[in-house]
């Protein structure tokens, strides 16, 4: 029979005085599994006693990394109930509509976004979800939730979960631009955590830096989540700063790390490079976005495994792995299928290619999300015959080793967030003086892709760059800003209608 246990209250069994969490905010006091099982159950207490949260019920995170952030999402394992976490990124008109459509019973906030969680709250109907503000605490210098030593430590009555009832809503994107909530099971983030340890050999004595955002699956699931399953240890900052970070890869603490490409680049261009010695570090995975080759060199050049991962939200993300003695002679693959995963590369038919040809990844495995979250019709575009359809093209060479080598998405990677296009569009489309927008992705040696934006006016209208991008920051996250305007008096357009934006990177980029 399948269980769902309590991972905290399993994991405090087996080896309770490990160090589970280091809070750079507060050093001197590291939490063991013990005591982080005691603080995930005050707080699973707290959400039933002051919110009568019941399984099923979401709640919605809005705030940078924290040690909070973590006992609320193990808290929520302890009571069935689902974490929705929010990108902090977002203006709070985006997040109104991502918390409305998960219907989130409580939005917990963080001190540094109170403005946007009453924004939110103000703006739904019915009065929205109600509120948890996360407290600036004194002794620790960072938020934490505010009431819980009312609250006993004692382990709570099993949920009655069953693998496949959901943990995680982490709302993603598609080829139409609208969020979409990726329904992240049990099942798949046990089986992503599974995975993870037996196929990319990690240890109980492994210890990880947590700077990616937890509102990506890639904070969570990478190693965050593996992590707790195995019992090794997470050292939780709010978010990415590049002397920290420094500061942690060079204290021998640490020995493996993941992050998106624009951290490494930044590392690498910083005056601290030349001198840093990070042989404490097993590996180093990059993610989120193409890397390019010369940041492999340099991290090699010091003696690390650096590599290049491939996972996305509705699948792991964790999905290859490439074994050290590859890692040099096959710069930029991600290697091969990890322990419980199947692959196949795909033509436009549907019919396998051989090594050497490029087609669409897809991916099936227990690791799988269940689907999108009220949106059948995307479900089914997206698992087909048990199959999740990535849109991402693949090569496999004839050892079975892939690489990804594009996307067959309409999709901007820009310093490992997803833009799409057809969203900026929607808001480029809402000014009165625009009659047609459309995005384009252009390489960029600091962000990996930044969107330019080709316009027709309305006949008449009189707009300037400046106007137009104090109408985009109302409306659109700051990565999602457009880097430059481009007035044009028409846009290319294909046979069947739609703009031909082959033809606009030909006009714009390549001359």
């Amino acid at each position: 029979m399948e269980i769902v246990p309590d991972w905290l209250a399993r994991r405090a069994a087996l080896s309770a005085e490990k160090v589970a969490l280091v809070d750079t905010l507060d050093e001197a006091r590291p939490i063991t599994y013990r005591q982080w099982n005691a603080r995930a159950n005050r707080t699973a207490r707290l959400l039933q006693a002051e919110f009568g949260l019941k399984k099923g019920e979401r709640v919605a995170v809005l705030d940078k990394n924290s040690v909070a952030y973590l006992d609320i999402w193990f808290a929520l394992n302890k009571l069935g109930g689902v974490l929705q976490n929010l990108n902090w990124r977002l203006t709070a008109h985006e997040l109104a509509g991502l918390v409305a459509d998960a219907q989130s019973a409580v939005l917990v906030y963080g001190p540094e976004f109170a403005d946007t969680a009453w924004q939110i709250r103000s703006s739904l109907p019915g009065g929205g979800p109600a509120l948890l503000a996360l407290a600036e605490t004194e002794s620790v210098g960072g938020p934490a939730i505010p009431g819980l030593q009312g609250h006993v430590p004692d382990d709570l009555d099993d949920p009655g979960l069953s693998p496949d009832d959901p943990w995680v809503i982490c709302y993603t994107g598609g080829t139409t631009g609208l969020p979409k909530g990726a329904v992240l099971t049990y099942r798949a983030i046990t089986a992503n955590a599974v995975n993870t340890i037996v196929s990319w050999g990690l240890s109980p004595d492994d210890a990880t830096i947590l700077n990616a955002p937890l509102f990506h699956t890639g904070g969570l699931n990478v190693l965050t989540a593996p992590l707790v399953y195995l019992g090794g240890t997470s050292v939780v900052c709010r978010e990415f700063d590049l002397a920290q970070t420094f500061d942690l890869l060079e204290s021998g603490r640490i020995s493996v790390w993941f992050g998106v490409p624009t951290m490494f680049a930044m590392m690498q261009s910083d005056p601290r490079w030349e001198a840093a010695d990070f042989s404490a570090c097993r590996f180093l995975i990059s993610g989120g976005a193409p890397c390019p080759l010369p940041v492999f060199e340099k991290f090699w050049a010091k003696g690390v495994d650096f590599k290049t991962g491939y996972g996305l939200t509705e699948a792991g993300p964790n999905t290859f792995w490439l074994p050290p003695e590859q890692v040099r002679r096959k710069p930029g693959a991600v290697g091969y299928p990890l322990f419980n995963i199947e692959t196949r590369i795909t033509g436009p038919e549907g019919g396998e290619m051989p090594p050497g040809q490029a087609g669409e990844l897809l991916v099936r495995g227990p690791h799988v999300f269940a689907g999108y979250w009220r949106d059948p019709q995307a479900t089914a575009a997206a698992l087909r015959d048990g199959w999740l359809h990535t849109g991402d093209l693949a090569v496999r060479d004839a050892d079975g080793c892939h690489t990804i080598i594009g996307r067959l998405k309409d999709m901007i990677i820009s310093g490992g967030e997803n833009i799409y296009p057809a969203e900026v569009e929607s808001v480029l489309h809402g000014h009165p003086s625009v009659a047609q927008a459309a995005v384009i992705g252009v390489p960029d040696e600091k962000w990996g892709e930044v969107g330019w934006a080709v316009l027709v006016l309305h006949p008449g209208a009189d707009l300037g760059e400046k106007a137009l991008r104090e109408f985009c920051v109302a409306r659109l996250a700051r990565y999602k800003l457009p880097r430059r305007f481009i007035f044009a008096e028409a846009l290319p357009m294909t046979g069947p209608g739609k703009v031909d934006k082959r033809a606009l990177v030909e006009r714009y980029i390549k001359n």
